[in-house]
């Protein structure tokens, strides 16, 4: 008897959907594509299914992973100032304080700027690529998910453009500044990193992830 009512409140459970902004708890009822199911109390999308938008994430994450690689190693900027010439790369910068006690600050900045965007497009490519093929998902699928997730906040790939116009507005009149290829490259991973968010629905991974296909 206990493990039938355990079982109707389970039931119960998997028919509901709550905001993770103001907790307020729903009747599931799934959108179609190009839908998008709305918080009443907060307006926060709750679901908004997209067609074909596992394979737009992957494709965006794999060209995430090259531009990354490659903005991380070619030169960023190239400052001449009187005389001098100096070209310096994304890397260079995270890890200019790389002496002393300051090397914590320069491995933070690397990891905020380089290595946790890395990671969470690692992360998203193991979940999603077994989902979108309609296999089983990875082993530890939902662990990947989470941290990804959780790591979101931490990756600060579109703080550190901020701060590089900023800083440039700042230098233009004490150096000629031009603009190396990881320059443009770290550009177009911001927008592809905004892009893939946006076709993110994580209630559809969530539940694909809880509720596989059977083969």
């Amino acid at each position: 008897m206990k493990d039938a009512a355990a079982s109707a409140a389970m039931d119960m459970l998997d028919d509901l959907i709550v905001c993770p902004q103001c907790d307020a708890a729903y009747k599931l009822k799934k959108p179609k594509h190009g839908e998008r199911a709305i918080c009443q109390r907060c307006h926060k999308v709750l679901i908004a299914p997209r067609k074909n938008a596992g394979m737009r994430i992957i494709a965006i994450a794999l060209s995430v992973v090259f531009l990354i690689v490659g903005a991380a190693v070619f030169p960023f900027l190239t400052i001449d100032a009187a005389g001098n010439k100096n070209a310096v790369s994304i890397l260079d910068a995270a890890l200019a304080f790389s002496g002393g006690p300051m090397i914590l600050l320069s491995i933070a900045t690397a990891g905020l700027i380089v290595f946790i965007p890395l990671m969470r497009v690692l992360l998203t490519l193991y979940v999603l690529l077994p989902v979108v093929l309609d296999r089983p998902p990875a082993r530890h699928a939902i662990t990947a998910f989470r941290l990804s997730e959780a790591m979101r906040p931490w990756s600060m790939a579109e703080i550190f453009a901020i701060g590089c116009a900023v800083a440039l507005v700042k230098i233009a009149d004490l150096a000629q500044v031009s603009f190396g290829p990881a320059f443009w490259m770290f550009g177009i991973l911001v927008v592809l990193v905004i892009a893939q968010d946006s076709f993110m629905c994580k209630w559809s991974v969530w539940n694909s992830l809880e509720h596989p296909k059977k083969s």
